[in-house]
């Protein structure tokens, strides 16, 4: 917002979020498209930034991706 020619307080940021945070929640899980009984994990290495991440994402039958995970290492504990 300093960008824009107008200074805000940290605590006024603050409070903002924790008056609007719950109500974007709310919306969210609205909207939120159902998931069906069937999805599958599908795991792969891609390349960001010139570093290899490990991918993991969640896909429902259709394709459509319900949740996705990027870490820098394999988690071999939980693998």
């Amino acid at each position: 917002m300093a960008e824009r020619g107008v200074f805000v307080d940290q605590a006024t940021v603050r409070r903002w979020a924790l008056k609007m945070l719950p109500v974007l929640a709310t919306v969210f899980c609205q909207r939120k498209s159902p998931v069906g009984k069937s999805w599958r994990v599908d795991e792969t290495y891609v390349l960001v930034a010139g570093q290899c991440k490990y991918l993991c994402r969640a896909v429902d039958k259709l394709g459509h991706t319900l949740e996705l995970l990027l870490l820098s290492k394999q988690d071999l504990l939980a693998a």
